[in-house]
């Protein structure tokens, strides 16, 4: 058995490719349009191609072209997880790129952050947990993740 993917329902696709290519990092794979079912699949992944490391995993985001409510969302759903090599750093990109950081990296490990379409995305430090650093460690959580 080999793990394929994780498949997200989009509301706004170039929403989605903003955040997910544009601000965290993810390369497109490979697109298909389905015009007989009026939608299109968008494969995302880390582009990790190394002798040592190679990433499989990828995001699916399904955009149904006629879908004009926003999907229900909910905690049932869980996570994705990604490894950075620096949470501040990754976490203050992010900011600065306009995305909220709904559970800070406090402890130098673990950030929560959203798509557009309340996905939730985890953010884990590479290897062991960095010091804590201001402003990190006293900023709050919004919202839920």
């Amino acid at each position: 058995m080999r793990y394929l993917h994780t498949m997200l329902r989009v509301r706004d696709l170039g929403a989605a490719l903003d955040f997910f290519v544009n601000k965290l990092g993810l390369c497109e794979q490979r697109r298909v349009e389905h015009e007989a079912g009026r939608f299109t699949l968008v494969f995302l992944g880390t582009g990790r191609q190394s002798d040592d490391e190679s990433d499989p995993a990828q995001v699916e985001l399904t955009y149904n072209w006629d879908q004009a409510e926003p999907y229900a969302t909910g905690r049932f759903f869980g996570h994705l997880a990604y490894e950075v090599d620096d949470i501040y750093a990754t976490c203050e990109r992010l900011r600065a790129a306009g995305v909220t950081i709904h559970r800070p990296p406090r402890e130098g490990r673990m950030a929560f952050i959203k798509s557009p379409d309340g996905h939730s995305v985890e953010l884990l430090q590479k290897g062991d947990a960095l010091p804590p650093t201001e402003p990190w460690k006293s900023l709050p959580n919004i919202g839920e993740w």
